[in-house]
């Protein structure tokens, strides 16, 4: 049994999709309308850039369900394998309405306006400058928490994404990040700061909750074709119900990935399949569990590795 995973913010390089795009009229029918519902050309973003554009959390986030959802669209259009007989759907952040919309829970032009709004609200969540994220390396997340709670006096961050054994990213404002890198560092614990723009998954994105919470409430979802785990409570969900309240929760809470991922091979999975830009998440599931088999479909060649086998 398989499950297929979605990227999140941080797998976009210009260029993605154009395999896709170059060769497959009813991608190209995907991006325009895409461009017609954001009333931009994320087209040429995508396919020329520049990064600083495609990198901007606005663009982003449209721009990376695009292109999975094309990829998607293809693997149906070109390929005899079943990718819809997958026992579940996940994605990771923004991936998570990736896997809504192929599952059916969400429409396209539903998902491509639904993270339009929220780049938006994101990125403007907390002024420019002020909001930090940082991926601390080789160290559990217990540990992390407990040098956290020992320094809570001094600045207050928060885990962000619980992302495989020894990955974990921290959010905080930028004073933050600063004294607890300084922590890690005395320590000998290696971390790494991420270019992002604002500090996500955390109570700083509050804003952006409050905008998002009536913009999600006010779709209409459909209870999902195949069962989507949760990034809030990493385990599966029929209900659209129980969906469109996670993703507002969802926006300030951490996702939890690594624990999803052994929920799901727990359920007797030993196939993940990514689609989209990237392979990051193929390298978490192999820090989480090097039994598992992986495939990851980002260009034309890929498709010929998938198998009903």
């Amino acid at each position: 049994m398989f499950s297929v995973v979605f990227p999140g913010q941080g797998s976009q390089i210009v260029g993605m999709a154009k395999e896709f795009y170059n060769n497959f009229n009813y991608v190209k029918n995907y991006f325009g309308l895409a461009d017609e519902l954001l009333k931009k050309n994320l087209s040429k973003i995508i396919l020329d850039g520049p990064k600083n554009e495609l990198d901007q959390t606005e663009n982003t986030q449209p721009a990376i369900f695009l292109v999975s959802y094309s990829i998607f669209k293809t693997i149906e259009h070109e390929t005899k394998f079943n990718i819809n007989n997958a026992k579940f759907f996940a994605g990771h952040s923004l991936g998570e309405y990736s896997a809504l919309c192929c599952s059916g829970s969400l429409s396209f032009n539903q998902t491509i306006n639904l993270l339009k709004y929220r780049g938006q609200a994101m990125q403007n969540a907390v002024p420019k400058g002020e909001g930090a994220m940082m991926a601390i390396l080789g160290l559990e997340i217990n540990d992390i928490n407990k040098i956290l709670s020992e320094h809570k006096d001094k600045f207050l961050c928060y885990i962000a994404n619980d992302n495989s054994n020894g990955q974990t990213v921290v959010s905080g404002n930028t004073d933050s990040i600063e004294k607890f890198g300084e922590v890690l560092s005395k320590n000998n614990i290696r971390y790494v700061k991420l270019p992002v723009s604002a500090p996500f998954h955390c109570p700083l994105m509050n804003k952006a909750t409050d905008q998002m919470k009536q913009k999600i409430l006010d779709t209409q979802f459909k209870d999902p074709k195949i069962d989507i785990v949760s990034n809030v409570t990493a385990k599966p969900l029929k209900s659209s119900t129980d969906i469109k309240k996670l993703l507002v929760e969802q926006i300030e809470k951490p996702v939890r990935w690594r624990e999803s991922v052994q929920n799901i091979i727990n359920l007797g999975i030993n196939q993940f399949i990514e689609i989209g830009p990237g392979k990051v998440l193929s390298g978490l599931i192999k820090r989480i569990d090097r039994n598992i088999k992986l495939n990851q479909v980002n260009n034309l060649i890929d498709l010929n590795t998938l198998s009903n086998d």
